[in-house]
């Protein structure tokens, strides 16, 4: 998480900010076996993956508290 708080410091020059880090690695992070077992598809699948990114996008604004 601090590796990801370091790359959205550079958000000026690589426009990814820690929304659009938490969208990138939020499915990797926080992988849900209930997608992947029951083939989630279209709206529910997004509504999984906006939830994983909302908590990583939380979890990298709050680092220094949280760790």
């Amino acid at each position: 998480m601090r590796h990801l708080l370091h790359m959205a410091s550079y958000s000026g020059q690589t426009n990814m900010h820690a929304r659009n880090l938490a969208i990138v690695w939020a499915p990797n992070l926080l992988r849900s076996k209930d997608i992947e077992a029951s083939g989630f598809n279209g709206t529910a699948a997004f509504m999984e993956v906006r939830v994983q990114s909302i908590v990583v996008e939380f979890i990298l604004t709050h680092v220094e508290q949280l760790f």
